[in-house]
């Protein structure tokens, strides 16, 4: 798995959806009936404990809510990413969700790979230890998951900062890099903050072959 989403727990409530975010001046996510990392688990018959490595792009809420709770999954992540979620405390980071004991974590530092088709890049910027995936399938070849290194088309368009970066020269260079990589590869970028390109993604139970 890359990325496991949000806690429904952080909007179940509205003392929960103004304890986490409208008193910090955020909207809180919405996250529709079915929509819920369990819930899309479920409709193509897998649960939380069959997951067994999970890598993490970064550690905002919106990317890291189920760590918690994925009991027998090994997290891959930045260890730059860890070691400046577990001491910053700045909105964006909830430490509920990986403050624990009991996660079986695995560092990296830079570029990496899990297994045959699927290769993680360092693309710092947005967070100190950001990372992107590059995903070889078999019939549609590669994709780079971008994650947060850029929100929108037109951060990789033409190469414009995304909204909120933690060191702009990185973040830049980040997706210069993405953007090298997916002309060297013929890679399709997947953006995962564009309200545009949403909707025209095969979204589950749909799938890229």
């Amino acid at each position: 798995m890359l990325d496991t989403g949000l806690d429904p727990f952080y909007i179940s409530t509205e003392e929960n959806k103004a304890r986490y975010f409208s008193d910090y001046g955020v909207t809180p996510p919405i996250i529709r009936k079915g929509h819920d990392l369990e819930g899309l688990l479920a409709e193509i018959g897998i649960g939380l404990d069959d997951i067994s490595d999970v890598i993490i792009s970064h550690l905002h809420y919106d990317h890291s809510g189920y760590i918690k709770k994925l009991p027998n999954a090994v997290i891959h992540m930045q260890e730059a990413e860890y070691s400046y979620a577990m001491e910053c405390k700045e909105y964006g980071y909830f430490t509920e969700d990986f403050a624990s004991d009991d996660i079986a974590w695995n560092f990296h530092n830079g570029d990496w790979s899990l297994c045959p088709g699927l290769d993680l890049i360092a693309t710092y910027g947005h967070t100190p230890g950001h990372q992107s995936a590059i995903v070889t399938l078999p019939c549609s070849g590669k994709k780079i998951l971008t994650f947060d290194a850029g929100d929108l088309r037109e951060n990789f368009a033409h190469e414009v900062l995304p909204g909120v970066t933690y060191d702009a020269e990185a973040a830049l260079e980040s997706i210069q890099r993405i953007n090298a990589l997916s002309q060297r590869f013929n890679a399709e970028l997947i953006l995962f903050h564009d309200p545009q390109e949403i909707q025209d993604l095969p979204l589950s139970p749909n799938f890229y072959a």
